[in-house]
């Protein structure tokens, strides 16, 4: 099975064009160049005919043995392995960053430059020993990614936003806008999901907040997780949208798809951006609004960033309960303000307190999530929206984090607590879930 094959499904390898051939640098070393002449070589074979409709890494390992008992017979044992991994990466793969794909444990790549790739491993950076062999070569693994997708990326169009076959995030920036080169940064996704239980042990939260959760999923509150870039906003509403029942059709909208929602009928919508020509784009909002009518019980939105919020908010105050979304905030109070302010990027020139009352009304719940210190991702609040008083809307938290101290492996030790505060929705998460009354302290019962 190929790499392509492991990380994406079934999907079809990308077909092997003239320009895939390589040509050597000036400082190229002998080794560079024997993998150039190399990958060359496999190139013109693989584009003939009597081998399209074969498996493609057989013949590469073959055609490598061969080319390498005849002109490799300088290169010690470790090397000619090292050369055949490396032509099966670029060819099946994704060149050198191949086998950091594969590796279940790194969770962001980052391509800096030939001689920069950093990696994300529980939740620290670290640099790689990986290079490329210059900036055409980081280009043509950019160009690899996006090409199956209809995208594109040159000096008219030099930042893509993509996604591989196993919905891993990707973006790109390249010269005039990256001064040092072509850019990539990959977020990687679990090829299985999250789970609840996944999230409790790796202490994200405790068991009274996954069940409190679990009852206001139920019971069709509507939902915003909120938290800065990388506290893992997405895996979080991954795995509290598996509480909604399996009998309700989900539609789910983003950038681009990152969601792997368990129920069955669901239906996946993905934003579109322009052509060359700057026409044909699709926003969320677009797909908001097209998602109004297409009978939703639920409405999940990736991440609320702009006029969309507008739509998302008017869609939950008309009876789409239950709806839930993520947005860009450092706490509820934050993603508020900044829920007002993407309100007004719609263009409509409505009041201040106008925008509040639809807030107020849509909101149930915020979950705050944050990355800490140690690299690990809690949620630090759970916070409830009581309603509007004057112009202020109020909140209350319900369950809270506070940082103890450092273990000395180095983690966080984790203090979950309620803050006793009985929640208004209380009667509502009673249905779901009869023994909610008892996360809460004896003097509110």
């Amino acid at each position: 099975m190929s790499l392509l094959t492991r990380l994406g499904g079934n999907q079809k390898l990308p077909e092997i064009k003239e320009e895939t051939a390589i040509k050597p640098s000036s400082t190229s070393s002998q080794s560079t160049e024997l993998q150039i002449r190399l990958h060359n070589l496999l190139v013109a074979e693989l584009k003939k005919p009597v081998h399209q409709k074969k498996d493609i890494e057989p013949l590469i390992e073959m055609y490598t043995d061969d080319f390498l008992l005849e002109e490799g017979s300088h290169l010690s044992f470790e090397e000619k392995k090292r050369m055949k991994h490396d032509v099966i990466h670029e060819l099946t793969g994704y060149g050198p960053i191949s086998p950091l794909l594969a590796d279940s444990s790194v969770t962001e790549i980052m391509v800096n430059g030939p001689d920069a790739v950093y990696i994300e491993v529980n939740g620290k950076i670290e640099k790689t020993s990986i290079r490329f062999r210059d900036h055409l070569h980081v280009l043509r693994v950019i160009e690899k990614i996006v090409a199956p997708l209809g995208r594109r990326i040159d000096e008219s169009v030099p930042l893509v936003d993509a996604r591989l076959p196993d919905g891993s995030r990707v973006n790109a920036i390249i010269p005039p806008l990256a001064l040092n080169g072509p850019t990539m940064t990959i977020r990687k996704f679990s090829t299985v999901p999250f789970s609840i239980n996944d999230l409790l042990r790796m202490g994200s939260l405790n068991d009274q907040m996954a069940n409190f959760l679990k009852a206001a999923v139920e019971s069709k509150l509507n939902i915003f997780i909120s938290g800065g870039t990388g506290s893992g906003k997405t895996s979080t509403l991954n795995v509290i949208s598996s509480f909604i029942p399996k009998n309700e059709r989900v539609l789910t909208i983003e950038d681009a798809a990152e969601l792997k929602l368990s129920q069955e009928h669901v239906v996946a919508l993905e934003a579109r951006p322009p052509n060359i020509e700057g026409q044909g784009e699709i926003t969320i909002r677009d797909l908001v609004r097209n998602a109004l009518r297409m009978r939703p019980d639920r409405i999940i939105i990736g991440e609320v960033r702009g006029a969309e919020t507008l739509d998302m908010l008017q869609a939950m105050n008309t009876g789409h309960e239950g709806s839930l979304g993520t947005g860009h905030a450092n706490s509820p109070r934050d993603l508020l303000a900044r829920l007002e302010t993407m309100v007004l990027m719609a263009g409509f020139d409505l009041p201040v307190k106008a925008i509040r009352q639809q807030i107020a009304a849509a909101l149930d719940l915020i979950v705050q999530q944050a990355r800490m210190k140690d690299g690990t991702r809690k949620i630090t609040r759970i916070t409830e929206v009581l309603g509007l008083e004057g112009d202020t809307i109020v909140l209350q938290d319900i369950f809270i984090y506070n940082e103890r101290r450092m273990l000395s492996s180095g983690k966080l030790d984790p203090s979950f607590s309620s803050t006793g505060i009985l929640p208004n929705c209380i009667d509502k998460l009673t249905h779901a879930d009869p023994n909610i009354k008892g996360f809460f302290k004896e003097e509110w019962r």
